[in-house]
Parts: C-alpha cells; sequence; structure tokens
C-alpha cells in the first residue's frame, strides 16, 4: 500500500467520513490519445484526494495541486465530488496503475490501470540477398529469404501473402512442393525458385489494433 503524507489534524465523524461512490475504471488506450480516470468521493469534508502512480511510487498531484513535472498531466475537480486525472498523448510509459487516495487515518484508496496500445509498424529492414529494402532476386533454381520486422504493442503477428491471390510455392530437397495461400512468421523463404515465383510478394502485420500494415516485396528471378 502506498500512502500520501499530509497534515492531520480532521474531527471529521465517522458517520460522515469519505465514500468512494464509484469504482475507478480500468482504461485502454493507443498511444497519443488522450484519456482520464475519474474519482468520484462523497463526504470529503476537510480532507483530500490524491493521484498517485502506484508502479512508481510518484505522487501526481494532491487535490488541485499538480506534484508531478509533467505537461501532460492534470487534475480537474467539479467543486463537488468529482476529481479527475487528465492524460494528454498517453505514451507507452503511462502504462501502469494509477491510484485515487484520500488522506483518512486509515488511508482510504481505489486504483485503476492503464493500458496503452500501439498500432503495427513495419521496419525498413535490408532483405539478406541484396540488401535492398523491397526485393529479392536470384538466379532460377537459387534461393531467395524476405524478411519483414515489424513492432507494436501488442506484438503484431505476420502473414506473408502472394499478390493477387496466387499461391506460394514452398519447394525443399526431399519433399513435394507445397502450395498455400500465406505463410506466417517474419521470414519468407523461397527455395529452388522458378519465373513462375516472380512477383510481388505482401508482409501484413497486424495486432488487433487498427490499422493492419503492409509492405510489398518485388522477387525477380534471372
Amino acid at each position: 500500500m502506498i500512502t500520501v503524507i499530509f497534515v492531520k489534524g480532521h474531527n471529521q465523524s465517522l458517520d460522515t467520513m469519505p465514500q468512494f461512490l464509484a469504482p475507478l475504471e480500468n482504461l485502454t488506450a493507443t498511444q497519443g490519445r488522450d484519456v482520464q480516470f475519474t474519482c468520484i468521493v462523497n463526504d470529503l469534508g476537510s480532507f483530500r484526494v490524491a493521484w498517485i502512480k502506484s508502479d512508481s511510487k510518484a505522487i501526481l498531484a494532491i487535490h488541485t495541486h499538480m506534484v508531478a513535472l509533467n505537461q501532460r498531466l492534470s487534475v480537474t475537480h467539479n467543486g463537488h465530488n468529482t476529481w479527475k486525472l487528465h492524460i494528454a498523448h498517453v505514451q507507452l510509459n503511462d502504462s501502469g496503475t494509477y491510484m485515487c487516495q484520500v488522506n483518512t487515518d486509515p488511508m482510504r484508496s481505489q486504483s485503476g490501470h492503464l493500458n496503452v496500445v500501439v498500432p503495427p509498424d513495419i521496419l525498413n529492414e535490408p532483405d539478406l540477398n541484396t540488401g535492398s529494402l523491397e526485393e529479392g532476386i536470384t538466379n532460377e533454381g537459387g534461393q531467395i529469404q524476405l524478411v519483414c520486422v515489424a513492432t507494436g504493442v501488442p506484438e503484431p503477428s505476420v502473414q506473408w501473402r502472394r499478390e493477387g491471390g496466387k499461391d506460394i510455392v514452398l519447394r525443399s530437397e526431399g519433399r513435394d512442393k507445397q502450395f498455400v495461400k500465406h505463410v506466417d512468421g517474419e521470414r519468407l523463404t523461397l527455395q529452388q525458385v522458378h519465373r513462375t515465383d516472380m512477383g510481388g510478394y505482401l508482409c501484413i502485420a497486424s495486432n488487433g489494433i487498427p490499422p493492419s500494415v503492409s509492405k510489398r516485396f518485388d522477387v525477380q528471378v534471372n
């Protein structure tokens, strides 16, 4: 339990001690959006409300006074029983548990969690064969390996598809060739390539946070 030190000296009776009217909600927000936690306290009297980031033990605000030196954070009070902690343009390091605390004895508090998510993005990683960012070149019968590295929170899944809905042909020594519509994973390896393998291949990254992203790779066979 994290406690905030306030000046004591309250004589408020037990039957009118502060009470939380509603729980602090858990929030999920895409990076860059604005969010707010709402803490409703009845019968606050002369007690004070504080906001704390639990995992870092950082005191963010006491009553209407900001303690944290972060311009993206602010607090508002409706003059009655509602206190809000505002977080503008949320970033990954804003993720964590936030506590609304009242300086009763013992302290009364409630917590809500902020989960910041990030849409997928595809990094510009050069192809292992050519050094090119967007193509693979080899002679007929050779091998091409395409690499597609994606970032995001949660971690994206990567899938390869062939342009125009064509089958991806997978060949290997001692095995029959396979015709598949997609291949999962960051790397697509084409062995014993034929000229029929030429064309566009799409790397598609998704993590449930829109939008999904894709990148086209051009396969050339001499």
